[in-house]
């Protein structure tokens, strides 16, 4: 039913299939989600959801000490015709509908933004243009709240780009209508010295899907927590993930699919590579399917390339099943250095070792990249993947 692969690279793997008859007991997978602040603790770095994540490098988002600045981030929208942008307060009843924050830093955000971005996609609308979202950090703490909804049948793609250097805590929710077709491509490209925290919300409505291409290369710690939930039969979701973490970098990205409706997919692949000393990248892929959620087809793989000593990957991936009347469940982990076979081969035929090394980078990330979309997106993450491989010749 599924796979899970070790191959040690200065890292670490590890995999865990869970079947139960009936769901008697909370799991990790399915911990009391909260808006308020004060139903989660202060963690400590032991709890499970923590243990992988530098606590005291979040700057204060965990404990109630970072305090939100004038000069946090600056928010700008740009949008085609067919789109409806606003700006509203905590009242607005579409905010918090996606999903429910998981953990303190997220009830923390939801709790303490000023105003929130809404942009709604007309029904049946079909964009010939991206939705542009800058979120670009002017070097204090914020607090933030998006929500990006589709109505029934409409066709949209989002970028949402970070820039800049901040401390930022953030939800993000995803509501797609019947019908509805939504790809997002969230760009973390911060300054080394920046700080973000951030949960995903996705609820996918009837026959409708959900693309979301997360990349993630700057900031001193990231951590990013897709979540996916279905609203009826027939939704569809796909996560892909591309992260390049450098020396001193923490890049943790925690998913979690629920499949807690009848006859729906998932698919998730990650691929990350990781160069210099104290690099460490945290992948964890949870996928839920409920009893009621009969007919489910799911999948998750990361893959971590290890170009230097000193860097480390946590990779796990989770499936907890309740039910057996499925179409497929499994997952996959690897991480692994230089494949010196194919390096010699690239040399054999002539190439330099230096541009060897550049092709075989490009050829493990070129699948994720290609589900873009967009050329200029596309063409500036390869050119930041190869800035990011001369810095380390």
């Amino acid at each position: 039913m599924a796979e899970a692969q070790n191959i040690p690279a200065g890292s670490t793997t590890a995999g865990s299939i869970a079947v139960a008859a009936e769901s008697t007991v909370a799991t990790r997978m399915s911990a009391p989600p909260s808006f308020d602040v004060a139903d989660f603790p202060v963690p400590h770095g032991r709890e499970e959801e923590w243990r992988f994540t530098p606590l005291d490098r979040l700057r204060g988002l965990h404990d109630g000490t970072a305090v939100a600045t004038g000069d946090g981030v600056k928010v700008v929208v740009e949008a085609p015709s067919g789109v409806t942008v606003e700006t509203v307060g905590r009242d607005d009843d579409r905010l918090g509908k996606a999903g429910t924050p998981v953990d303190r830093v997220a009830a923390q955000a939801y709790s303490s933004f000023q105003h929130a971005s809404v942009v709604t996609v007309a029904k049946e609308a079909v964009l010939t243009e991206p939705v542009r979202i800058t979120v670009h950090g002017e070097g204090g703490v914020a607090y933030g709240h998006q929500v990006i909804q589709l109505e029934a049948f409409a066709e949209a793609v989002v970028v949402i780009d970070h820039t800049g250097d901040a401390v930022l805590a953030a939800n993000v929710d995803y509501v797609l209508g019947d019908g509805a077709k939504l790809t997002v491509v969230s760009v973390q490209d911060w300054d080394d010295t920046a700080v973000h925290v951030g949960q995903h919300n996705a609820l996918v409505g009837r026959d409708a899907s959900f693309k979301s291409i997360i990349v993630t290369f700057g900031g001193d710690l990231v951590r990013i927590h897709p979540r996916v939930a279905y609203a009826a039969p027939g939704g569809e979701a796909e996560l892909f993930g591309l992260y390049f973490t450098d020396k001193g970098q923490h890049q943790e990205h925690r998913l979690l699919v629920d499949h807690n409706t009848p006859h729906c997919k998932s698919n998730a692949v990650y691929k990350g590579a990781l160069q210099g000393e104290d690099a460490h990248a945290v992948w964890i892929g949870d996928v839920l399917i409920q009893a009621a959620a009969e007919g489910t087809d799911t999948y998750e793989m990361n893959r971590n390339l290890v170009l230097t000593d000193g860097a480390r990957v946590d990779s796990v991936p989770n499936l907890e099943i309740e039910t057996g009347e499925i179409v497929g469940a499994g997952h996959a982990s690897a991480t692994g250095r230089f494949d010196d076979e194919q390096l010699f081969y690239l040399q054999s035929r002539g190439i330099p070792a230096e541009e060897a090394r550049r092709l075989v980078v490009r050829g493990f990330f070129a699948e994720l990249v290609q589900q873009i979309g967009l050329p200029d997106v596309e063409a500036r993450l390869l050119d930041k993947i190869e800035a990011e491989l001369k810095a380390s010749v």
